[in-house]
C-alpha cells in the first residue's frame, strides 16, 4: 500500500508542475502574459505615434483600449530615440491623401452656390407618423 501512495504522490507532483504547461497547450494564458502582451502593445503603439508625429494626445484619442502608461512609454522612447539620432518624423500618406480629398470636397461645398434663403426648407410631413421599411399596421 505505501507504495502506491509514493507511486500517487509523484504522479500527482508532476502533473501540478506541469499545470503551466497544460494551461498554454489549452489556450488559457496566465495574467502576467496577458499584461506584458497589453504592455508591450502599447509601447509599440506609442513608439508608432511618434514615428508618424502624432501628438500624444491624438494617439490616446485614436486607441481607447490601449493602456495609457504603456502609450506613454513608448511614445516618449520614440521620442528619445529620434532626438539621439536626428530622426526625422514619417508623415503617414494614406492619411494624407484622404484629407487632402476631403478638404478639396469641403471647399467645393463652400464654393457652390446656395439658394437666397438661408432657412431650411420646412417638411409637409410634420406631426405625421413615420412609416417604418417592413412594418405591420396592426389592429387597434
Amino acid at each position: 500500500m505505501p507504495r502506491r501512495a509514493l507511486i500517487a504522490i509523484v504522479f500527482a507532483s508532476t502533473l501540478l508542475a506541469g499545470c503551466d504547461m497544460l494551461g498554454g497547450a489549452l489556450g488559457i494564458e496566465s495574467p502576467e502574459k496577458v499584461a506584458a502582451a497589453r504592455e508591450a502593445e502599447g509601447k509599440a503603439i506609442g513608439g508608432a505615434c511618434r514615428n508618424a508625429a502624432r501628438a500624444i494626445e491624438d494617439c490616446f484619442a485614436l486607441n481607447r483600449k490601449a493602456d495609457k502608461a504603456a502609450v506613454f512609454a513608448g511614445w516618449r522612447e520614440m521620442n528619445d530615440y529620434m532626438r539621439e539620432n536626428k530622426t526625422d518624423p514619417v508623415t503617414p500618406q494614406l492619411v494624407t491623401k484622404m484629407a487632402g480629398a476631403k478638404a478639396v470636397a469641403e471647399t467645393e461645398e463652400a464654393a457652390a452656390p446656395r439658394p437666397a434663403a438661408d432657412k431650411p426648407a420646412v417638411k409637409a410631413d410634420i406631426g405625421k407618423p413615420r412609416e417604418r421599411d417592413g412594418a405591420k399596421p396592426h389592429d387597434s
